[in-house]
């Protein structure tokens, strides 16, 4: 993994002060907010109190009129209708929250996961084929369904109506469905395009709620699945998905559904949950069994009313994610070993027939993790057919790069920051190079060394509970609202051991200071690190309570160090 460069986020020192003073709050948390770009006392208000009245009205997001009356018709006419949904957290989440929603006013519905290695991703002719001979009249798409027009062409030929929950990039030509909720439309009007898809199907029965009511599910009774997607999806926690996110947390942490309750229960997961919690430990479980088995038993966990189901759904998914671990280190390390840190291209593209494709994103980021390049990894069958998952540095626009390659594709699409691909592998080595050649000419326009962003510069006399209470407003954090990063230069080390698995832990101060208590996960020893304890250091942190035998007591969690006086 690169070394990382310091950049310190330049800040005014007028607006800094003026939204202390009005606020009340530390010049320390103002230049945090000014950094995600608050500026305002009425926006730092809205940011660090997230009050249910920043939701925007869901009747703004295209066709959402056309698509709530067309659930409306289909509730009157008892017809059945099918929720179909990808395979990741976002597309069960939705997928779970619409089934909840509309068998709570009685409907008569059911839900449909894509098996990913047989089916792949998105709708497919065969499933509408299926479906349309099982009686299902109406289909609604999560996390799917912007680029299918063949599909939906289809289901209409077969007198299957659809409507598209999705928000992937879109093409300038809809597709053929009732309605397209994407806020990615080229005539989107809506305030704000981070959604994921749960966060877009909470939207449409929240409309639905407001113009028919809401039956036997509350929708605010949701935002556990809402927030679940929207921290595992990456999309950005700014605007009203900090909203859904905070009130989801809560409801996850409460454990109000039964399956979030077992899944936390087999997980080892007892304290307050937070965006790191669904990231790192709820959500990799829930994307297993689509990695590795069937995502559609994700659905039945997040829709059972039964204890005893969900735990046993939930012990599935606990030995699938402990699969899915060993799969992803043999690949990743076979991928690794087959580069070079000093002859990289500007892209990495590696494909094999031996790897398996339910893990092929996260080798992805990994590679992107240790290497700092733009990464897909493919996964080849057995007739030559590779199927592909890319991940992307900051600043290059993967779905726009894939762009400029299609006439080497078969399919692609996604994001900016992470898209899937379909491709021949006779055309594997062309590709590559096109891609690399697009990333290279990227790269020479642009800053390729990793970077660390630092929040604001402190010392350590400005460390204290207060602090760290006002920085925890700022919650959740993840992708649009990083966990605030401050720096501290010409440290001196009072102490340095290594506990637990290579933790580093420190014992610091500065001058006269309080002796601060600083741990670094797996960063291993100083000299590690290629630093001498002796020297003052300067430590880039987050500060943290840290609560042990019924005390709390300040902590510094270790992001990078450098001896004082570096530049980089």
């Amino acid at each position: 993994m690169q070394e990382k460069l310091w950049v310190f986020r330049p800040s005014d020192s007028a607006l800094q002060n003026n939204l202390s003073r009005l606020l009340s709050i530390s010049p320390v948390t103002a230049s945090v907010l000014l950094a995600r770009g608050v500026t305002t006392p009425d926006e730092a208000t809205r940011w660090m109190s997230c009050a249910q009245g920043g939701l925007h009205d869901p009747f703004l997001i295209p066709d959402m009129e056309l698509a709530v009356e067309r659930l409306h018709l289909a509730l009157s006419r008892e017809e059945q209708v099918c929720f179909y949904g990808d395979y990741d957290v976002d597309g069960v989440s939705a997928t779970s929250l619409y089934l909840s929603f509309y068998r709570g006013l009685g409907g008569n519905g059911c839900g449909y996961i894509p098996h990913r290695v047989r089916e792949g991703y998105g709708l497919n002719e065969g499933a509408i084929r299926r479906l349309a001979q099982e009686g299902v009249s109406l289909l609604v798409t999560s996390d799917c369904g912007t680029t299918s027009h063949h599909e939906i062409a289809v289901a209409r030929e077969l007198g299957v109506d659809v409507i598209v929950t999705d928000h992937h990039q879109t093409d300038a030509m809809m597709p053929p469905a009732c309605a397209v909720l994407n806020p990615h439309r080229h005539d989107a009007i809506y305030p704000f395009k981070g959604l994921c898809s749960a966060g877009l199907a909470y939207k449409v029965v929240l409309a639905y709620q407001q113009r028919y009511g809401s039956g036997d599910v509350d929708p605010e009774s949701c935002l556990d699945l809402v927030a679940l997607a929207t921290v595992a999806d990456i999309v950005p926690l700014q605007d009203e998905n900090r909203i859904l996110v905070r009130e989801g947390l809560t409801q996850i942490t409460r454990g109000a559904r039964c399956g979030i309750r077992a899944l936390k229960q087999v997980a080892g997961i007892a304290k307050a949950c937070t965006s790191e919690t669904i990231g790192f430990r709820l959500g990799p479980r829930l994307n297993a069994a689509g990695r590795l088995d069937h995502a559609m038993i994700c659905v039945q966990l997040l829709t059972t009313e039964s204890n005893q189901e969900a735990m046993h759904i939930a012990e599935q998914l606990e030995q699938l994610n402990r699969q899915r671990q060993q799969i992803e280190v043999g690949i990743t390390s076979e991928a690794g070993a087959s580069l070079q840190d000093d002859e990289l291209p500007a892209a990495i593209v590696l494909g094999s027939r031996d790897w398996h494709l339910g893990v092929v994103g996260i080798v992805a980021a990994r590679l992107v993790d240790r290497f700092h390049r733009p990464s897909i990894v493919i996964a080849m069958d057995g007739q030559g057919i590779g199927k592909g998952s890319a991940r992307t540095v900051d600043g290059f626009d993967l779905y726009q790069g894939l762009s400029e390659c299609r006439d080497l594709l078969e399919a692609y699409g996604g994001h900016p920051s992470a898209a899937g691909l379909t491709i021949q592998e006779s055309r594997l080595d062309e590709f590559r190079r096109r891609f690399c050649d697009v990333a290279a000419q990227w790269a020479g326009a642009a800053q390729t060394v990793p970077t660390l962003q630092v929040d604001a510069e402190v010392t350590l006399t400005e460390v204290n509970f207060g602090l760290i209470e006002e920085l925890e407003s700022l919650h959740p954090f993840g992708a649009g609202n990083p966990e605030p990063t401050l720096a501290v230069r010409g440290l001196d080390v009072v102490d340095a051991r290594v506990v637990g698995e290579k933790h580093l832990k420190l014992r610091v101060r500065q001058g006269r200071s309080y002796i601060f208590d600083s741990i670094g996960f797996r960063m291993g020893s100083l000299e590690d690190l290629g630093l001498s304890p002796g020297r003052p250091l300067d430590l880039a942190f987050s500060p943290e309570r840290n609560h042990w035998n019924g005390q709390d007591r300040m902590q510094l969690r270790i992001k990078a160090l450098r001896m004082s006086g570096e530049v980089a």
